[in-house]
């Protein structure tokens, strides 16, 4: 039974188109303009390349290959270049309101000079509303996600808790959720640049390491245990 088993071949990977194919497949689930933007991305420049093939030669056929191949690679490139971006948009589009969106988006889409970690830094047990932090050259961002009602609260506590130890660096909120003013999931990163640079790269590490420090030493001690009581192990 277990040769059999062994000898049963591993299902076979999809290849890359059929991989890019899915992929066109679930952004155009979740956004129905994604195929046009990706066919006027695609179609656009080989459109081109063929008006300047035909009059823009002078005669030559060399020319007018060298356009149409050209048109051709920038018309691929443009497509890929759009459905990277639909496609990331619609991922966010399949997370947003869940618990631990904002985490996914500080892990793998955070701009160069950002610095932020997809675990929060304050958590409602009770709403899962929660308070993230990144670290850049505007200073520290707080993100709140859920409703503002509910998670400028956290926020406030959050600025405060920085304030005692890095008074002079500044501290801007951004809240995501279901408020009308509230920043997209996928905007996020783009909405952290449009802060002002205030502090310089050096700072940025600096500041992380020290309310990364801080967050570490402010770890809750466990109910039952009483730190005066608490006897060294001894060495075996």
């Amino acid at each position: 039974m277990a040769r059999k088993t062994a000898s049963k071949k591993a299902p076979k990977e999809p290849g890359r188109i059929k991989q890019m194919w899915q992929v066109v497949q679930m952004t155009r689930r979740y956004d129905k303009s994604s195929v046009w933007w990706m066919l006027l991305a695609l179609l656009g420049p080989i459109v081109v390349g063929v008006l300047l093939a035909a009059f823009a030669t002078g005669g030559s056929w060399l020319t007018a290959i060298l356009f149409v191949v050209a048109g051709v690679f920038a018309g691929i490139l443009a497509f890929l270049i759009v459905l990277g971006r639909k496609a990331e948009r619609a991922a966010y589009l399949q997370i947003k309101g869940q618990p631990g969106a904002v985490g996914v988006v500080l892990r793998s889409s955070l701009k160069r000079g950002w610095v932020g970690s997809e675990m929060p830094v304050a958590v409602n047990g009770k709403s899962q509303d929660a308070v993230y932090r990144a670290v850049g050259r505007a200073g520290v961002a707080l993100i709140g996600e859920g409703p503002k009602s509910r998670t400028t609260r956290m926020l406030e506590d959050e600025r405060r808790k920085i304030a005692r130890v890095l008074p002079n660096v500044p501290v801007h909120f951004v809240f995501v959720g279901s408020d009308a003013d509230s920043v997209e999931l996928h905007k996020l990163a783009g909405r952290l640049q449009r802060f002002p640079r205030t502090i310089t790269k050096a700072e940025v590490l600096a500041v992380n390491n020290r309310l990364t420090s801080l967050g570490q030493n402010s770890m809750p001690i466990p109910k039952g245990v009483d730190p005066f009581k608490v006897r060294p192990s001894r060495a075996r």
